[in-house]
């Protein structure tokens, strides 16, 4: 990695650092896992590799969809090129199966489906513990308008229907996902486009028959084998070859173009 590299950023699993070009950033996965607003953490070697991976996967089928992101292609194992963007601090939870905090603020037995998919907003702020707001908060406190709301639950519904398909075509149940936006400026024009990431530090993944766990709760709960979870995901994804056994420190990834 390049030291010499302006630094603009600095969160919990990633690092932004200046692009080569203008309106462009490079974003480094690290493997640094954290948990309950980082009060849990662990360094997971070999996690930050293939979290890139899988988020490269999953931005490039949805960009081929004509769902506007931010990635515009992986540069090396653990860095992707991205736009810049303005982060709209508001988090975006699509549930699909009650597991989490919406099985215990409702009372809910872990694992039962939902009558429909729902999403939730949360406020981006960690020194508040990123508390669920409604669509009022939002639009009355001005981090999002009404149009550009709009467009967050359109492309929300889009993205869920996708990873719904892509994950059970792999024997993969999606539980639930936390999903962020932004609005790139493009001139004078500006659309709200999905930004972040989304691999298993993102989104709750079930195996399809046992229920097995393929996702960060493996860290959260201390049930370990947590890249072993994410290498499957990683597998089942065509990522890695069925036949290989990657090593914890440095996954064998399959090459693209």
């Amino acid at each position: 990695m390049n030291t010499r590299r302006t630094r603009i950023y600095e969160g919990k699993a990633k690092i932004l650092y200046e692009g080569p070009e203008p309106g462009t950033l490079i974003v480094h996965y690290k493997d640094d896992t954290t948990a309950f607003n980082a009060q849990k953490m662990e360094v997971i070697d070999g996690k930050g590799v293939l979290n890139n991976r899988i988020s490269e996967l999953i931005f490039t089928r949805l960009n081929e969809m004509s769902i506007p992101t931010h990635f515009i292609r992986r540069m090396n194992m653990r860095e992707q090129l991205i736009r810049e963007v303005e982060i709209i601090p508001v988090e975006v939870v699509i549930r699909n199966v009650a597991a989490g905090s919406l099985a215990k603020r409702l009372g809910l037995e872990e694992g039962t489906a939902l009558p429909r998919s729902i999403v939730e907003f949360y406020y981006k702020n960690d020194a508040l513990n990123d508390p669920m707001v409604s669509e009022e908060h939002i639009t009355a406190f001005g981090w999002a308008n009404p149009q550009e709301l709009d467009d967050i639950m359109a492309l929300s519904i889009r993205i869920n229907d996708f990873l719904c398909g892509l994950f059970l075509g792999i024997g993969i149940k999606l539980v639930d996902f936390k999903i962020e936006f932004g609005r790139l400026y493009e001139g004078e024009m500006m659309r709200v486009v999905l930004a972040d990431e989304i691999s298993p530090d993102s989104c709750r993944l079930w195996d399809l028959k046992t229920n097995e766990k393929l996702d960060k709760d493996r860290f959260r709960r201390d049930m370990g084998g947590v890249v072993e979870a994410y290498q499957e995901v990683a597998r089942r994804l065509g990522i890695i070859m069925d036949s290989e056994t990657p090593e914890r420190s440095k996954p064998k990834l399959v090459k693209t173009d």
